[in-house]
């Protein structure tokens, strides 16, 4: 099931196993059932994705995950595979359903030994039962071991449900992880698997209920969901005919200090490409006749006072400050008078750095800080932050008011007064790169200054950002990817 089609819902691993236990306990679904429809999910699976594969190795662990490779083993073996069966749990300790699979497997004739590194040599396909959604300790020992013999066997690797040793609520690796090329999982996305270092464990996801009845499924409120953008056509629609510059806002970029004139730039540049009638930049004197030389389009204005710099807060729909300011008394002096205003604001780089030395707090703002920053505004460490991504996005949101961008691997988008947090999966390695948050900045104030509200443009502008970093990697690959490769491609995704 390719991305975009997944579901959008996104749950806990505690909620998952609620819906397991509704489905079992309460619709009458026998465990075993939903067991044998895992395993015969992933065997489908393995067949479509590897055809070739003929010797099978599937690695299992204790608990019901276990029990899903146990089936897995199985039907290959009765469709005619070498498949065989090592296991990091002594099989007769298993319980319930698990148990019952591992008797069907033996029965089936399926080899079953302890796991042995030696084992590995001539799989054509590993399968990962190790480890399910319920790990919430480092994996340590023969488990840890085993997981980094199947890491470095050079085939490839099917996770079933989730890669072991990943969090399921957090995407945070415990220890050392399974890095699968693709993860099938079940009843329920876990948040986990999008953002932090689940896309880097999971490899392609694919998903399936296991049948479960779909009306189950709104007993829970999902912890979260991917955005993928199915409101744009309502949040950005045609234009009318009749339409002027002054219908589609005028955004105001401050930063550029002395020798990062760029940053501001191609912070506004991206504002224009994604729609503002009117886009002005205050930056260094020294930098504005040379920037308005080479993109006239956008106004410039040489700002060196707080007094120069007032006419323009006052013209302005939204203010994006941040790309390029510094941490110098220009820097404080301008976000000082931009805090000051009335206006709705987008804070990127020093003006994150600088606000988390002089915290504020305000409804009428985005912030987006990459890990670094958010460490800094939060008082933590950039690991910190990574541990659990979606409780510092939150917590952003809590401690400073209006929205937070948890930029990264699945950014992250909370709002306070939503109670909402929004993932984003669009976007790629070529995007880590000098620029791109200076060009995601200039595109979600052209969407305040078009009127979204702050959420959505915070969540629309994410998407956006991604997808054109997407179909510039595409277009001439990921390493080497500048910022500005996005502009063409935004201007692309902001008319379809």
């Amino acid at each position: 099931m390719p991305m975009r089609t997944l579901p959008v819902e996104l749950y806990r691993a505690a909620q998952v196993r609620e819906l397991d236990r509704i489905a079992i306990e309460e619709r009458g679904i026998p465990g075993h059932t939903l067991m044998n429809q895992a395993g015969a999910a992933a065997f489908q699976l393995l067949r479509q994705r590897w055809p070739k594969a003929w010797r099978i190795e599937v690695v299992c662990g204790g608990g019901n995950n276990g029990g899903d490779g146990y089936v897995v083993a199985r039907l290959a073996r009765q469709a005619g595979l070498d498949a065989r069966i090592m296991t990091l749990a002594d099989p007769e300790s298993l319980h319930g359903d698990a148990l019952s699979a591992a008797q069907e497997a033996r029965a089936a004739e399926v080899p079953i030994t302890a796991f042995n590194v030696a084992d590995l040599t001539e799989a054509d396909l590993l399968v990962d039962a190790i480890l399910g959604t319920g790990l919430e300790r480092e994996v340590s020992g023969a488990w840890r071991e085993a997981i980094a013999a199947m890491n470095a066997h050079p085939t490839a690797v099917l996770a079933l449900d989730i890669p072991s040793g990943l969090h399921a609520d957090t995407g945070a690796v415990l220890g050392a992880t399974i890095q699968a090329e693709v993860t099938l999982t079940f009843i329920g996305l876990k948040q986990g698997l999008f953002t932090g270092q689940g896309p880097a464990c999971c490899g392609e996801i694919h998903f399936t209920s296991l049948g479960v009845p779909p009306d189950i499924y709104p007993a829970l409120h999902p912890a979260s969901w991917r955005y993928v953008g199915d409101d744009l056509p309502t949040l950005l629609p045609h234009r009318s005919r009749s339409a002027h510059k002054g219908h589609f806002g005028h955004v105001l970029v401050i930063g550029g200090d002395l020798g990062m004139a760029g940053a501001a730039r191609m912070s506004a540049e991206a504002a224009a490409r994604c729609g503002a009638g009117l886009v002005s930049v205050a930056t260094r004197s020294v930098h504005a006749g040379l920037q308005a030389a080479v993109r006239p389009e956008l106004m410039f204005h040489g700002i060196e006072t707080p007094d120069q710099l007032a006419p323009l807060l006052n013209r302005a729909t939204v203010i994006a400050i941040g790309p390029g300011l510094g941490r110098g008394d220009w820097g404080r002096t301008m976000l000082h008078v931009a805090l000051a205003s009335d206006k709705p604001l987008v804070l990127d780089a020093d003006a994150l750095n600088l606000l988390a030395a002089g915290p504020s707090y305000r409804d009428d703002w985005i912030l987006t800080p990459h890990p670094g920053e958010a460490a800094r505004l939060l008082k933590m460490t950039p690991a910190q932050v990574e541990a659990d991504r979606f409780i510092a996005v939150e917590d952003l949101a809590l401690r400073f008011g209006g929205v937070a961008v948890l930029k990264g691997a699945g950014s992250l988008i909370a709002g306070k007064a939503d109670g909402l947090v929004a993932l984003c999966t669009t976007g790629n390695p070529g995007m880590a790169s000098g620029g791109m948050g200076d060009v995601l900045t200039g595109v979600i104030a052209a969407l305040v200054a078009q009127g979204l509200p702050l959420f959505a443009a915070a969540k629309a502008g994410v998407y956006l950002h991604g997808r054109a970093g997407d179909r510039a990697a595409q277009a001439g690959g990921e390493r080497g990817l500048l910022a500005t490769d996005l502009l063409p491609f935004l201007r692309q995704l902001i008319n379809a």
